[in-house]
């Protein structure tokens, strides 16, 4: 009786630490993409952009480094949509706000939803590189026929000049790609823009 009670005993510790571990486990992975996410947007990987309130003050503005921004856009073909920017490209200084703005246009029949993911090249200029007004991952709607300008503010961080990695780097190039909302496609892209090597 007494080895039947221990054994008990033994089988359900074992049984509640296995469910303890399994409960852990399932845990961080509905916690490892939200985690993943925020170490993107805190350390640039990826190319992931960062987000700012205000640009910098004047005072910080490196005159004597200019760097050159171009946008790059895309559209899924399940979107019918054009999709471009105003302009193809800006020159700035680091530490200096940019306003740009990019035209969409739904040339279908019907009233479609669509989000933009978004990411910057080189990769390793990601962590410099901040927006403080954007339209990515917001859902917008267009009507048939409809245009909507969306604009972009930005700056480089003058923290690029402190950096050895990046004295090469003249070109950052800003690229935004419109998908259909609620869709497996826009869910897969998402993933593997998270999911890419540096």
């Amino acid at each position: 009786m007494n080895n039947n009670t221990a054994l008990h005993d033994k089988n359900r510790k074992t049984g509640l630490i296995v469910l303890l571990a399994v409960s852990v486990m399932v845990g961080l992975s509905f916690a490892s993409v939200p985690l993943y996410n925020l170490f993107c947007r805190v350390t640039g990987f990826g190319g992931t952009t960062q987000k700012a309130i205000t640009a910098p003050s004047a005072d910080k503005i490196v005159a004597d480094r200019t760097l050159r921004i171009r946008f790059n856009t895309d559209i899924s073909p399940r979107l019918p949509w054009s999709f471009k920017p105003e302009l193809p490209e800006v020159s700035l200084h680091p530490g200096q706000e940019a306003l740009i703005s990019y035209t969409a246009r739904n040339n279908g029949t019907a009233p479609v939803t669509g989000t933009a993911i978004y990411n910057v090249t080189p990769v390793r200029a990601g962590k410099y590189f901040f927006k403080t007004q954007c339209f990515c991952f917001d859902r917008q709607t267009l009507s048939a026929g409809e245009d909507m300008h969306m604009p972009v503010s930005f700056f480089v961080d003058p923290d690029i000049m402190t950096d050895p990695d990046m004295d090469d780097i003249t070109t950052i190039t800003l690229s935004y790609t419109f998908f259909v909302s609620d869709s497996q496609e826009l869910e897969k892209a998402k993933e593997d823009f998270y999911n890419q090597d540096e």
